[in-house]
Parts: structure tokens; C-alpha cells; sequence
């Protein structure tokens, strides 16, 4: 492997000079710039990983309820690019999203799982019966099939929150019991979201809250409470100082505004 990847320098002409094989495609310009122009192999980079999608597809084929299956790396708004599985269910059972995440989170590492499924009836071939890539279809902007059934926002918190998801994962609707990580979130485009609910709900609270509240419900009431909870705050903090000053005044044998003079 090592003499495969690190090849004789065929530009030099000193002795033992080498040149390493990044396995990028490239065109060199007469002005001695390169212009990177792809893989040679399949692997891609996303999010600053190098991922080899054939390892992927090995391991959704191992699901039972999965009889095809295609990773490619699509086009993403915040990040560039994001990983997309296609799978062709099994005949007896269409899986969900959450049980296939789930079953790959016990085999790859959190950036090796694919942001979308999209499940096929058949995948498309080319004419020596090999998957066509270019011809999968994109995914759509439907919400994907979860464990938890579709409840739509309730108040107004709610449909804040729904809405910047929507507006941030691409998707139609999203349920007050959507878990943002199975509706095709992560770690970065988390940090997005985070920027868009404090400018727009005028809330202030740690990012680390969207990893902790994941649903729009579990979110929604969490900052409620913290806004309670302040409010009562403030409140107490209000009173703690009118007692600090009026005994204050007390003290300097004043008699404070409003107070009934002492009888001896």
C-alpha cells in the first residue's frame, strides 16, 4: 500500500524524490495552479470527514428489513454537502427512519450516518445492472417516517420553533414530537437554529438546550419555564431590595415613604 500511494517524482530530478497519491482528481493550468475537479474513488468529505460510502452501504445491507441500498453525498444549505441514503425496503416490512439510524448509531460513528433516507420501490440501473447514481431521485420536502406520529404545533412558541426547523431542514411540516437529529439535523446545523431562535423568539438560552430538548415540545416548555422561573427571579429580587432599603432608612432614622410613624 505504501508503494501504491507513494509513487517515484516523475518533475524532479532528485534521487529518491516522491510524490503521494491523495486520490483526488485534478486539472493542471498553464499559470501552474490546480483545479480540483473530484474523487478518483468514491469518498467524499463531509463536514470535514472523509467517509467512504461503500462502508455505509454495507451496513444498512445488514438490516434485515433492507434488501437495497445507495449512500451519495448531496448538496446541503448551511454545510456544503450531506450524506443521503437511498434503501429499497424489504418486501415484509418498511422500516422507519428511527430504526435505521438507530441500527446504524450500533455500527458507524455519529458523522457516517446519512442525514436523509429516502426509500425506494425499485433502484434505478444502469445498463451493466450496476446502481445508477444520477438517476435517484432528490428527496423531497415530506417529513420523514418516524416512530412518533405527526402532531402539529400547538401555540405559538410552538409554531415558532416548527417553523425555523421547517425553514432549516428543508421540510414541509415538522411535529411538536420530532426528535431535530431524526428529522436529518447535526451538531453544526444545530448552531444555525440556535442563531435563528434567539433572534427571532428574542429568548436568550445556551445552545447546549436544542442537544438537551430535542423535540419542539420538550424545547417549548423548557423555555417557558425558564422564562417563569426568571420572571419570578426578577420579582423576588424586587422585593428583597425594597426591604434591603427600607431598612436602610430605618437604620439612618429616617422613616420611610408611606410609613405610619412607631407610637412609644
Amino acid at each position: 500500500m505504501t508503494a501504491e500511494k507513494f509513487v517515484p517524482h516523475p518533475f524532479t530530478g532528485r534521487p529518491g524524490a516522491r510524490l503521494y497519491r491523495t486520490g483526488d482528481r485534478v486539472r493542471l493550468h498553464r499559470e501552474a495552479h490546480l483545479e480540483f475537479l473530484g474523487r478518483v474513488d468514491d469518498q467524499v468529505k463531509i463536514r470535514g470527514f472523509r467517509i467512504e460510502p461503500g462502508e455505509i452501504e454495507a451496513a444498512l445491507q445488514a438490516c434485515p428489513s433492507v434488501r437495497e441500498a445507495v449512500v451519495i453525498a448531496g448538496d446541503d444549505v448551511f454545510e456544503g454537502k450531506r450524506l443521503i441514503g437511498y434503501v429499497v425496503p424489504d418486501k415484509q416490512t418498511y422500516p422507519t427512519t428511527n430504526e435505521l439510524r438507530d441500527f446504524l448509531k450500533e455500527r458507524l460513528p455519529e458523522h457516517m450516518i446519512p442525514a436523509v433516507f429516502v426509500l425506494l420501490e425499485q433502484m434505478p440501473v444502469t445498463a451493466s445492472g450496476k446502481p445508477d447514481r444520477r438517476a435517484l431521485p432528490a428527496p423531497d420536502a415530506s417529513r420523514p417516517t418516524l416512530a412518533a406520529p405527526f402532531v402539529a404545533p400547538r401555540n405559538e412558541l410552538e409554531r415558532e420553533i416548527a417553523a425555523i426547523w421547517r425553514e432549516a431542514l428543508r421540510l414541509e411540516r415538522v411535529g411538536v414530537n420530532d426528535n431535530f437529529f431524526d428529522l436529518g439535523g447535526h451538531s453544526l446545523l444545530i448552531i444555525q437554529v440556535h442563531g435563528k431562535l434567539l433572534d427571532r423568539l428574542k429568548k436568550e438560552f445556551p445552545v447546549v438546550d436544542l442537544f438537551r430538548y430535542p423535540t419542539v415540545e420538550l424545547l417549548a416548555r423548557h423555555l417557558d419555564r425558564e422564562q417563569g422561573t426568571r420572571s419570578d427571579g426578577q420579582n423576588n429580587r424586587r422585593r428583597a431590595d425594597a426591604r434591603r432599603e427600607s431598612l436602610k432608612e430605618r437604620a439612618q432614622g429616617r422613616r420611610p415613604q408611606g410609613a405610619r410613624p412607631e407610637r412609644h
